[in-house]
């Protein structure tokens, strides 16, 4: 996300991030996912507690961590398998005070909260909540996700941390990691609140590539106030599964060297031709109605015609995430027409 290069790593490696109208800041388990199978259903609650996270790094405690700090990203898959972390960090709450999107079911009223915006960790807080674990993603190498480097080495003196790769994967390799980390933690992948929505997420993956849907080109944006971004489906897993379900996505033909998207001026937004805009959702991101006011956007085909809907750019990666992602995707799709 570095404009400066700490910013693009946070802002283009993840997409955008926490600061995109600024653009200032920016193991053996992994084999299973990759298969699809997941770990045992729950790991067992007394003796000692083991754990390889993707960076290859093996985790060792005297019994199962229950004291876990989550970032939201993280949390709210974790919720959706059934762990319930005691605090949280990332975007939950937006200006307006309503929960962000991202949060998905996580109950904020049972969570401890140490930040909401990027670099916003509270370190003394996180400390006195005496965390025997940290959860988060990781969109570049190693990096903990919304952890702040300044802050690293304290962070990680106080609890282990466990990263979880966010890229390189498809969805349904992904979800299953997810679900090892969540098992190892005590939940059961065999309840029905994750088997049936495992099958819902696998219903709505077979019904989205309608043929009508197939004919559509589609544009996975997102906007700032002096340059657009298109995104390159390789390093979005996201839009990489758009794809592999068989939707003919923009593939931007000039990638930054650091992966993730194709910077364009608004002067050349019509560079690639489009059916459908899908414009990233988060809060960070500037809004569709911001973006009308650039004469460029406003006369390209699909806007005119009212065909521009929202990306989830960091739907959490959980069974129930993807459902609502899918569903809401394949609604807007099949009210588009080709242009």
């Amino acid at each position: 996300m570095s404009l400066p290069d700490l910013s693009r790593r946070g802002f283009l490696a993840a997409g955008l991030g926490a600061t995109l109208l600024t653009l200032a800041a920016c193991g053996e388990g992994e084999q299973k996912a990759a298969t699809g199978s997941a770990a045992s259903p729950s790991a067992p609650a007394a003796g000692p507690w083991s754990f390889t996270d993707d960076r290859g790094k093996k985790l060792d405690l005297p019994k199962r961590p229950e004291r876990i700090v989550a970032q939201i990203g993280a949390a709210a898959v974790l919720w959706d398998f059934g762990v319930r972390p005691i605090a949280v960090f990332g975007p939950h709450k937006l200006q307006d005070g309503a929960k962000d999107p991202q949060i998905g079911a996580v109950d904020l009223t049972k969570v401890e909260t140490l930040g909401n915006v990027w670099d916003e960790f509270n370190v003394e807080k996180y400390i006195s909540l005496q965390p025997e674990l940290l959860v988060s993603g990781m969109y570049n190498g190693d990096t903990l996700w919304y952890v702040p480097e300044k802050s690293t080495e304290t962070i990680e003196q106080a609890a282990p941390t466990l990263g979880v790769k966010l890229y390189g994967r498809s969805i349904p390799e992904l979800i299953a990691r997810y679900g090892e980390v969540a098992a190892s933690l005590g939940a059961d992948l065999n309840a029905p609140a994750v088997t049936e929505a495992k099958a819902e997420f696998e219903a709505a993956s077979k019904a989205l590539p309608t043929p009508e849907a197939k004919q559509l080109k589609i544009l996975v944006m997102a906007g700032g106030p002096e340059a657009l971004w298109i995104a390159h489906f390789k390093d979005h897993i996201d839009v990489g599964y758009m794809k592999e379900l068989g939707l003919d996505v923009v593939v931007p033909g000039n990638v930054e060297k650091t992966g993730y998207w194709e910077t364009l001026s608004w002067e050349n937004a019509d560079k690639y031709d489009a059916d459908v805009i899908l414009v990233d959702a988060r809060a960070q991101s500037m809004k569709v109605e911001e973006m009308m006011k650039k004469p460029t956007f406003a006369k390209l085909p699909a806007v005119k015609a009212g065909q521009v809907y929202p990306w989830r750019a960091e739907q959490r990666y959980s069974y129930q995430g993807y459902v609502e992602m899918l569903e809401e995707l394949s609604t807007n799709l099949a009210k588009a027409k080709k242009l």
